[in-house]
């Protein structure tokens, strides 16, 4: 701990099962501001790979390299309910920690996690790959900054692939979030989250929630290959729908945003655009999207700079927002589990 502005952080990676930390690792590995000094997983085909591409040493046990290594923070990467623990252990130790979204298998270990932060004074953030969207940024800052389409009624947000291996992930990935104790669930919980999370940051947190899920593809899976989850606010509604057997991107990635003055649309991923539409331009105007800063590029920018000048992380990475966004999912599974359908979330609060 305690690296000042002109030293390189030190980040190590704990759990290697979980794909995104090819990419994450990858962005520490193109900075000179942060060196990526080990990384732990009990997978030795996984430990290979990292020694291969990352060019670190690497331990069987987190346990071994958070004992052995001299580091500022960590990044979690491996499945759900595995990567809480993994929080708590590193914030006791006095380090910062990255995980990946949805943030735990549940609210209630998002709740210990962010006492432990709050505990051993840690930095805490949860990485949402479509944060680091400039698009998505610019259309946040529109609804919530600039009243650009009015008070915000609906949105809606479709994440969907053709599976886990079938997209080109790892078995070793697939092994725990097909699992429903190590992720926390299905589908429901790996991408309605998306949904949640953003309803989350625009709307606030919902005063009712309803989902259904269901397994109706994947013979091969016990848990949700599909599920929609539906967010009631007193004058709004938001709308999270997850799929494991959507062949083709149709639809999918491409939040909309819907005001009482206009609607936008953001997307598709790929094509970085924005649309705004209203009753002058029915059909949707191009909106000009700006480079996001350079701490808005990725998130390992965003972690650092949040280390190195104590600032808020962005809304969307902002912990107590990710552990209100996890209520959302709990209330959802329960919802989705059993004949009525109307669950209250867990409400925003303080930990004591």
């Amino acid at each position: 701990m305690g690296s000042s502005h002109s030293e390189n952080l030190r980040i190590a990676a704990l759990g290697l099962n979980h794909d995104h930390v090819w990419t994450v690792t990858a962005e520490v590995l193109a900075r000179d501001d942060a060196d990526l000094v080990a990384a732990a997983d009990p997978d030795p085909d996984l430990r290979a790979r990292a020694e291969a591409e990352l060019g670190v040493p690497t331990y069987a046990d987190h346990t071994e390299l958070l004992e052995r290594e001299q580091l500022d923070g960590v990044y979690i990467y491996t499945d759900n309910r595995t990567s809480a623990e993994l929080v708590i252990d590193a914030a006791s130790r006095g380090l910062h920690a990255l995980v990946e979204k949805p943030m735990a298998a549940n609210s209630s270990d998002a709740e210990r996690m962010i006492a432990a932060a709050r505990q051993h004074g840690t930095r805490l953030m949860i990485n949402w790959p479509f944060a680091w969207w400039p698009n998505l940024q610019r259309a946040i800052e529109m609804v919530l900054e600039e009243d650009t389409i009015g008070r915000l009624w609906q949105l809606k947000y479709r994440a969907a692939h053709e599976g886990i291996v079938a997209m080109g992930h790892s078995r070793q990935f697939a092994d725990w979030v097909e699992d429903a104790d190590q992720a926390g669930g299905g589908a429901l919980v790996d991408y309605c989250c998306y949904g949640a999370v953003l309803a989350r940051v625009l709307l606030g947190q919902p005063d009712a929630v309803s989902a259904l899920a269901g397994n109706f593809c994947r013979d091969d899976i016990a848990v949700e290959d599909n599920a929609v989850l539906l967010m009631r606010y007193p004058r709004a509604m938001a709308i999270a729908e997850a799929s494991w057997t959507q062949h083709g991107k149709i639809g999918a990635y491409a939040p909309v945003l819907y005001g009482e003055k206009g609607s936008l649309l953001v997307g598709p991923r790929a094509q970085g655009g924005l649309l705004r539409a209203d009753l002058e331009d029915q059909a949707g105007v191009a909106i000009p999207v700006p480079p996001a800063p350079e701490h808005l590029t990725n998130a390992t920018a965003h972690f650092l700079w949040g280390i190195r000048t104590s600032e808020p992380f962005t809304a969307l990475c902002d912990p107590e927002i990710c552990r209100d966004s996890t209520a959302i999912l709990d209330a959802g599974l329960e919802s989705a589990g059993s004949s009525s359908t109307l669950k209250q979330p867990g409400a925003s609060r303080e930990v004591p």
